[in-house]
């Protein structure tokens, strides 16, 4: 065996300090780099039985019961994903996907699939905006703490606003909601928007910067969509790229998700591949009245008026379709810490700022919502630990992500796909949200209840 010398072991050392590896002489990457993009996520598997994750196999039928029995008495139908510990546990369909055409059902009700596609409505800010968010705030192209004005110049305050605050707004405060804003200026609509009112999508974003706050940032907690279409722009005006552009392929792409999409009637999915929504267009049942307004049953159109009349399908607070399979992978980055099999989105520190809860309200993270106080337990059931957090959307979807058990679930359903109860008094009443699979933490409930260890 040769011997090194001290003498020899040193030079060795010495000109080790001034000649790079080979791998990162070719990539000009630094260690840290290179190892943060070889780096191996763990990605999902199916599990052999849900006992090898600590679930109980006889409880997880008391699920699919709830929903079947639910389907049997006139809910339309929903899709369930739950994940733990790396592993599919369960994926399972119920019901149909469309069974009306307007008001009359159909001779053969469209089953629901696995792989059928749902509006994600408001889950749309989760699944498109906080992901691009984080992305973009992990590679060092976005603070949250800067100026909105710093993004989009022409947002700012001007002497006619008889409240003022857009020039010293930060995007954390439309993060958390705290902005100013109303909750639903409906720019789509004349009869409310008044001058605000536009159907072209450029005109509309230029109204976002131009609508009036209603309280001083920072000082309350409203939920807005105006919030949402907003941080869209922002994410357009960072990136150069129409926000559906930038998140089909800078994030889902490489993850191979092939079923998240803005605008699938545009993108080759046919409507019997989506869940069916609202009966008659926008109406609520011939109540409500605008210009183009749609009276026909929405499939493959996302139902919400502003993301589909005013920003052209593709916006921040709603327009994403996808299935319980992709979101699955999704959910998965963020239990992860931002990455999946070889590909990195963002980081965990970027998470925890993320998913932090607001000084202001403890169920508000960085556009997430949190498992903050017994509030929440409608969404998150009783057995959620502190930790978790997620979102819903009002076509009838819900994440549900508890990191500290590993655990992530997945509840999309097509509840507004039902007559409206009782149109005169509640045009936003739907026959579906009368179930509990409607309000999802019954579902939520009963799945954290089939865990052997609550």
């Amino acid at each position: 065996m040769k011997k090194w010398t001290n003498c020899t072991l040193i030079s060795v050392l010495a000109l080790s300090l001034f000649i790079p590896s080979a791998s990162f002489a070719q990539t000009n990457e630094s260690p840290q780099a290179a190892k943060k993009e070889s780096f191996q996520y763990p990605v999902l598997t199916k599990v052999k039985k849900p006992e090898d994750v600590g679930f109980s196999s006889e409880k997880l039928e008391k699920v699919d019961q709830l929903i079947e029995k639910e389907v049997a008495a006139g809910f339309p139908g929903a899709a369930l994903i739950v994940i733990k510990d790396g592993k599919i546990v369960k994926n399972e369909s119920y019901g149909y996907k469309k069974k009306f055409d307007g008001h009359t059902p159909l001779k053969n009700f469209l089953e629901m699939e696995n792989d059928t596609l749902f509006d994600l409505a408001s889950n749309t800010k989760m699944y498109a905006v906080n992901f691009a968010l984080q992305k973009l705030v992990s590679e060092g192209k976005l603070d949250v703490h800067a100026r909105v004005q710093e993004y989009i110049p022409d947002f700012k305050d001007t002497e006619l606003d008889v409240i003022k605050g857009k020039d010293t707004m930060k995007i954390i405060d439309v993060l958390h909601h705290t902005a100013g804003f109303k909750p639903d200026p409906q720019y789509h609509n004349p009869k409310v928007s008044k001058e605000l009112y536009s159907q072209e999508r450029e005109k509309t974003i230029e109204f976002i910067n131009k609508t009036p706050l209603t309280y001083v940032p920072g000082t309350q907690n409203v939920y807005s969509d105006v919030d949402y279409m907003l941080l869209g722009t922002i994410i357009e005006k960072i990136t150069g790229e129409k926000l559906d552009e930038y998140v089909e392929n800078e994030m889902y792409k490489p993850l191979k998700l092939k079923d998240t999409v803005y605008n699938p009637l545009q993108k080759g999915f046919k409507q019997k591949d989506i869940a069916a929504t609202e009966l008659l267009g926008n109406t609520r049942d011939g109540v409500i009245d605008f210009p183009n307004i749609r009276k026909y049953t929405l499939q493959g159109e996302v139902h919400d008026e502003k993301a589909f009349y005013s920003m052209e399908g593709v916006s921040g607070h709603a327009g994403l379709f996808s299935t319980t399979s992709d979101l699955a992978v999704l959910l998965q980055v963020m239990l992860n810490g931002g990455g999946y099999g070889n590909h990195t989105l963002f980081d965990q520190e970027t998470i925890d700022e993320f998913v932090a809860p607001s000084d202001m309200n403890s169920t508000y993270g960085l556009g997430w919502r949190r498992n903050g106080n017994d509030s929440m337990e409608w969404m998150f059931s009783p057995y959620a630990s502190d930790s978790a957090y997620g979102h819903t959307g009002w076509t009838g979807t819900v994440t549900i992500i508890d990191p500290e058990k590993d655990l992530g679930i997945i509840l999309l359903t097509n509840k507004k796909h039902s007559p409206l109860v009782n149109p005169a008094v509640n045009s936003n009443q739907f026959f579906g949200d009368l179930f509990t699979t409607g309000s999802y933490g019954s579902v939520v409930t009963a799945v954290y209840e089939a865990l052997e260890s609550k």
